[in-house]
């Protein structure tokens, strides 16, 4: 019975090694925040993933949301809170109402702006696509830790300071 040390390059390649927590390691401020990225990237992917069958993109479905959330906006609120400039927004508007998501009115105060409000089929689509995100994200929270869902709590509010910055 020979105990022959294994080299570090076999131990990394087993199952038992990948579930392992890596060495206590200080990161760089650069490698803690491509690490947050990546996760919320592939967070924000999969999360996608869970809507009505539409063919919307994703700027779409956001402006969408925005209108169900916020109520009827302007072309230019819409972009301010997209990101966006107004003839972007103006593109993306188009298409909703082309699909009959959202209707598009002459504002009452200013008849110079331009007013989107939700459809009946928007809004429809926007709760059910919340539904179904809400509803996966539901359930791998139920198989978290209290500890853990706190800490995620916590970093919610973290990461809502971030996006507003």
């Amino acid at each position: 019975m020979t105990d022959v040390a294994r080299p570090a390059s076999a131990e990394r390649s087993t199952p038992a090694a990948a579930t392992r927590a890596p060495a206590a390691r200080r990161r760089t401020l650069a490698e803690q925040s491509t690490e947050l990225r990546i996760a919320i990237m592939r967070l924000s992917r999969r999360l996608r993933q869970e809507r009505t069958e539409t063919e919307l993109s994703g700027s779409q479905f956001s402006t969408l949301g925005w209108i169900s959330t916020e109520g009827p906006l302007t072309i230019g609120r819409l972009a301010e809170l997209e990101r966006v400039t107004a003839p972007s927004m103006n593109r993306t508007v188009n298409c909703l109402v082309d699909a009959g998501y959202a209707t598009r009115a002459a504002s009452p105060d200013d008849g110079r702006k331009v007013i989107v409000a939700a459809t009946a089929t928007g809004e429809a689509i926007v709760l059910e696509t919340r539904r179904r995100r809400d509803a996966w994200l539901a359930k791998r929270f139920a198989a978290l830790t209290p500890a853990e869902r706190e800490t995620l709590a916590a970093a919610t509010t973290i990461l809502r300071r971030l996006t507003d910055q």
